[in-house]
Parts: structure tokens; C-alpha cells; sequence
């Protein structure tokens, strides 16, 4: 089965870049009637060629500056290029423009055609080989062969076929695709046939669809099934990756639908305002700094953007750096797609780049760590990208089906057992049919954060011995479940960062710090505790008889009680450790034949009915009684 690329046309305005094509392939690319009218290409135009082993697609792209846009959009599908220069005019402005979007979108290779051979002096041809020879040295078409052609004469035209085979040859070698990869195609027309319905067009990246495919439009979330498809005219069952597509959709309206949309697998691409890409400049490029504004051209989708830089503070001409682009309109992107970017004004072209993250989180001054990730984005290894993505994730839910889009690997279980083996990913169950996915390095993180927190807990209340878990909870709602939270503090506990016990959590060597007054005090206090029995003092009581710090009285009874000193047995009833140890003695000596009523605790006791009532309830709850109507009874140890 021959093999499919998408080949396109760059080069000025009016240098025959459609007068070849239509020598090539027998098909007039100018279907507009101003195209007609004007003698040149304003919107993109197709054909299709076969070359043996290949068929390719044939894009061919506006030249006038004003087209720009309309260029980039054909621009970004392409495999290979043919470079179009005519011989009686060289090189001019947009041929160099050209040429810059040809090498950032970083094509496999291509073709130099010197067309209008015959309006030149062979002499003055030679002049401007050499002149084209020197623009492309350095770049993707460096040693790609130059071939003088005249659609007139037909001159260089088997030649021409000749060379773009061999380039397809050296293409189809060096592209990588997963046929069962996800099924992606940018928009670049939408129209309507009678008796058909919405027709769109485009080049597929990637996988493949097939009659009866059930997919989507983003942006916009347009659910559409696959009614039938085109290639080269032709009908077809099925279209691929580096095919040229016409797909007749049901449930959609042509006019809801527009050049920079995409055509996928449903779930394959999500819509986001900002992404992470690698962004280089062009040498003739001005300065760029964080707060550009730009023109982004993704796919065939055009959108202004602000640019955040990472790791400097300018990019300078030819030079290359991590950056965030936050949009101005959401899109759809997938990992190292390649951008173009353009200023805003006066219009031209400045550099371009990949998609390291489509759907990033906002990176305010990201650590070393994190840089190094980012850097690992553009790693030739998919494990490597894998952990990437996982790890740049953080708590946002990262899936193995996300592979295809955050790190251009397959849906591939040996990637996710080999993260886990190296101890990278780990799974944490929040549901008996639901775990979230999250990077080692994550859960540590989100654990000293924790731990900060506690440190700024028991700085603000220097008494407390623990603090409640649900305080944790409210501090870190944006981790999600509860469950989440209790796997990070479970690792803390197991490093040894925090203790947990019943009151709560605390960091691990943290305690109570107490003045001197404090200390005083606390002593008091077990001291009245331990001398009125079981007949013991309330909060009130204890802070009438503190002559100095009233307001530490409720904090220090909490921690007496928290270290084991204090027996709280109901509200505002505290009992002495050794009293309430001494009473409970008391009651198994004096009723080890029989049980006892609350009548006959408070004789044997010497109490009243308001503190032996609670402290019976307490007892039951403890298990050291047993209750039966209005006698309890003590339970054997």
C-alpha cells in the first residue's frame, strides 16, 4: 500500500507555485473566482500526486503577505515542502518569511523548485541558485536538490517527480505513528453538498476514522458521527494519517463550523488557555519578554496570546526557552504540536516552537525541579515524558489514556508499570472503584505543605499538644477527598514528620511551650484536682482561682487531660488521673458481689448526684460498667 504525505507549496507571491501544480498534477488549486480574477492564490488550495510507493497531498498555500494566516493554516500539516522561487525575480520577502515558518514548523525535508526557467538568461538562473543555496544553508532544506522547471516547456518536470519521491523515501523513514493512536484532523474548510450534508476537509495527524466513527469538534464539544469519506475524490472506507481528508458528517450544521477547529476521538483533546511550549526565535527576531503579546498559529487555528517566560527574563534573537502562552480563546493542542507565533503589530513572522504541556497549570516562578521536567518534556524516550506529564499534572488528575496527548506515547500499561516500579506513580484509592494518579514528588510536596501548615498552627497556639484532622481537611480542600489528605499525612507519619493520635495530627517534636507563669499554673491546677476528689472543680472555679493567666486555664485542663494527667468525664467535670483510678478501685472492691445504684456510688463514694451520675455514664462508656435499667454492674478485667 503506497504511503501518505502531505506535501506543500511556500514561496512569494506569483513565483507559479499553482501553475506547477497544475503542470504536476493536471488540477487548477484556485477555486475561488477572485483567485481567478486577481491571478493568485488567496486561501489554500489542493491537488494530490502519486509517485509509486506515495501518493502525497498537496497543499497549496497563498504567497501575498496579506495571506499569510491563510498560509499557516495549510503550513502546519505539512510533511514536505517544495520551495518556489521563480528564476526571473530570486529571491524576495516572503520566500524568507516562508522559509522561516518552513524550518520552525520543523518538516522532514523537501524540494527547491526554480520555476519560470525559461523568462532567465541560464546565466542569471545560476546567480539565483546560489543566492537560494545560501538563504537555506542551516536550515531543513539545506541539502534538499534544486530543480529548474518551466510549466511551459515542461523543462525539470520528471526531474522534479524524480526528487520528491527520493524526499518522500527520506520522510516516510524518519516519521513515527501509532495507527491506533487517537484520530486528529485540524479544520481547514467546512461546506455543504446537496443530498450530503456538512462536509469537512483537512489533513489528518494522526490515527485513523472510518465510516460510521462517532467524533467530536472542539472547540465546542459537537458530538458528530462519520457518514462518509473522501481521498484524492475518491470514496473511501476509511482515511488516515497523512492523508488528505473530505469527511461528510451527520448532526452538525456546516455554518457551526469553522477553519481552526478540530476533528478527534472523542475525549482525546481537552480545551485549555494556556499551554507550556519551547519557544525559539527567529535571528532577525526583536527581543521577546515576559507580557509579549503575540499571534499564535496552532494547527489552522489563530489566536492572540501573552507570553510568560520561565526561566530568564528575555529570549534573545536565536535563542530558545521554555514559555507559557496564556490565550485570549481556549484551543485544543496535543504534545509537540508545532506553533508559529507573530507580533501582534506590525504583523510578521518572530519564531515558533512545540507544545511541551496542552491544558497547563500556571507556572508563577517555577522551581528548578519543575524546570527540569519541562525540559524532560522534550525527552526522545515516552517513559521519560511520561513521568514528565505525570509529575507537571500534580492533583489535576492524570490518566494512562492521557498519554497520547500530554506525551505523544500510545496508551501503553508497560509506561504506567514502569513509573510505578521506579516508584514515580502512585495510586491512591479514594473510592472502591476510583483511585487518583499522582507523581511521588507530588505527594511529598503537597506533605511539606502540610507539615508548614502545622508548624503555623502550633506557633499560633503554643498549648496545644495536636490539632483536628477536619482543620487539615478545611486548610487543604483543593487535594479533593478526604482520602487524598489521609494518604499524604499517612506518608508524613511513616517519615516521621507528623504523630497522629486522638486529639489529632502534630508535627513530630512539636509540644506544648509553656512560661514560667504557665508552668506554675498547670502545677496548681493538678494540685486542686488531686486535693478536692471526686468532687472536683469546674473551668469556672479553676480560672477564679488563677490570679494570673486566666485565659491559659481551658488550654492547660486540655493538655493535663492530653497527657494522661486529667480524666475528662463530661463537660466541665475533670478528675485527677489518680483520683479517678482510686474511685474506680473503690467501687470494684465495694460492689465485687453485686451492682450497684447511682444512690449507693454516691454514699460509697461521698458525693452528690451531680457528679456521680456523669461519672457513672463515663464508666459505661468506658466498659468498666455495664448498665441493666437503673443497676450497673462492674464489668471482670
Amino acid at each position: 500500500m503506497p504511503a501518505d504525505l502531505i506535501l506543500g507549496t511556500a514561496g512569494h507571491v506569483d513565483h507559479g507555485k499553482t501553475s506547477l501544480i497544475r503542470a504536476l498534477t493536471g488540477i487548477d488549486t484556485d477555486r475561488l473566482p477572485e483567485e481567478k480574477r486577481r491571478g493568485i492564490t488567496i486561501d489554500l488550495g489542493f491537488a494530490h500526486l502519486s509517485l509509486g510507493d506515495y501518493r502525497l497531498g498537496i497543499v497549496d498555500v497563498p504567497g501575498h503577505e496579506r495571506f499569510i494566516r491563510n498560509m499557516l493554516a495549510g503550513a502546519t500539516g505539512m510533511d514536505l515542502a517544495m520551495l518556489i522561487v521563480a528564476a526571473d525575480e530570486g529571491v524576495k520577502e516572503q520566500t524568507r518569511e516562508h522559509l522561516d515558518i518552513l524550518q520552525l514548523l520543523d518538516l522532514r525535508g523537501g524540494v527547491i523548485v526554480v520555476t519560470k526557467a525559461d523568462l532567465a538568461a541560464s546565466d542569471w538562473t545560476e546567480l539565483v541558485e546560489a543566492e537560494i543555496r545560501e538563504l537555506v544553508r542551516g536550515t531543513v532544506l539545506a541539502d534538499a536538490a534544486i530543480v529548474r522547471t518551466s510549466t511551459v516547456s515542461g523543462l525539470g518536470l520528471d526531474r522534479l517527480r524524480d526528487e520528491l519521491t527520493r524526499a518522500a523515501g527520506q520522510a516516510v523513514h524518519e516519521l513515527t505513528g501509532e495507527p491506533d493512536a487517537p484520530f486528529r484532523l485540524a479544520i481547514d474548510r467546512s461546506f455543504s453538498i446537496a443530498g450530503h450534508g456538512t462536509v469537512v476537509t483537512g489533513s489528518v495527524a494522526s490515527g485513523r476514522a472510518r465510516i460510521g466513527d462517532n467524533l467530536v469538534i472542539e472547540p465546542g464539544g459537537m458530538e458528530v458521527r462519520v457518514r462518509g469519506l473522501e481521498h484524492h475524490d475518491s470514496a473511501v472506507d476509511e482515511v488516515r494519517r497523512g492523508q488528505r481528508a473530505a469527511i461528510n458528517l451527520a448532526g452538525i450544521h456546516h455554518d457551526a463550523v469553522r477553519r481552526g477547529q478540530e476533528l478527534a476521538t472523542p475525549g482525546h483533546l481537552l480545551l485549555g488557555r494556556l499551554l507550556t511550549a519551547q519557544i525559539s526565535l527567529l535571528n532577525d527576531a526583536p527581543q521577546l519578554r515576559s507580557r509579549t503579546r503575540l499571534r499564535v498559529h496552532l494547527g489552522t487555528a489563530e489566536v492572540l496570546a501573552t507570553a510568560a517566560l520561565l526561566d530568564r527574563s528575555s529570549i534573545k534573537p536565536g535563542e530558545s526557552a521554555p514559555v507559557q502562552l496564556y490565550l485570549a480563546q481556549p484551543v485544543v493542542a496535543v504534545w509537540n504540536q508545532p506553533l508559529v507565533i507573530r507580533s501582534e503589530s506590525p504583523m510578521r513572522t518572530i519564531g515558533g516552537g512545540r507544545v511541551l504541556e496542552p491544558n497547563a497549570a500556571r507556572l508563577r516562578r517555577p522551581d528548578e525541579c519543575t524546570l527540569k521536567r519541562i525540559a524532560a518534556l522534550r525527552s526522545g524516550e515516552a517513559v521519560e515524558r511520561a513521568a514528565a506529564s505525570l509529575y507537571l499534572a500534580g492533583w489535576r488528575g492524570w490518566q494512562p489514556a492521557d498519554l497520547p496527548r500530554l506525551a505523544g506515547a500510545g496508551v501503553d500499561d508497560a509506561i504506567t508499570r514502569t513509573l510505578a516500579g521506579r516508584g514515580e506513580l502512585l495510586e491512591i484509592r479514594v473510592s472502591p472503584t476510583r483511585s487518583v494518579r499522582v507523581h511521588r514528588q507530588t505527594l511529598e510536596r503537597a506533605g511539606y505543605q502540610i507539615v508548614e501548615f502545622l508548624e503555623k498552627l502550633h506557633d499560633r497556639q503554643p498549648l496545644k499538644t495536636a490539632f483536628p484532622k477536619s482543620a487539615v481537611y478545611a486548610g487543604f480542600a483543593w487535594l479533593g477527598e478526604p482520602s487524598v489528605i489521609d494518604a499524604v499525612l499517612a506518608q508524613l507519619q511513616a517519615g516521621g514528620q507528623i504523630r497522629e493520635q486522638p486529639g489529632g495530627v502534630a508535627v513530630a517534636g512539636r509540644g506544648p511551650k509553656l512560661s514560667r507563669g504557665e508552668q506554675s499554673l498547670l502545677a496548681d491546677l493538678l494540685s486542686w484536682f488531686r486535693a478536692s476528689g471526686v468532687n472536683s472543680l469546674g473551668l469556672a472555679q479553676c480560672q477564679d482561682r488563677a490570679a494570673k493567666n486566666r485565659a491559659a486555664v481551658a488550654q492547660l485542663l486540655t493538655l493535663a487531660t492530653e497527657a494522661g494527667d486529667l480524666v475528662q468525664v463530661a463537660q466541665d467535670y475533670w478528675l485527677h488521673a489518680d483520683v479517678e483510678r482510686q474511685a474506680r478501685q473503690k467501687v470494684a472492691a465495694g460492689f465485687a458481689q453485686g451492682g450497684f445504684t447511682v444512690s449507693q456510688l454516691r454514699e460509697l463514694l461521698g458525693t452528690t448526684r451531680k457528679y456521680a451520675v456523669p461519672l457513672c455514664e463515663y464508666w459505661d462508656r468506658m466498659g468498666f460498667t455495664v448498665r441493666s435499667g437503673d443497676i450497673r454492674k462492674v464489668q471482670a478485667t
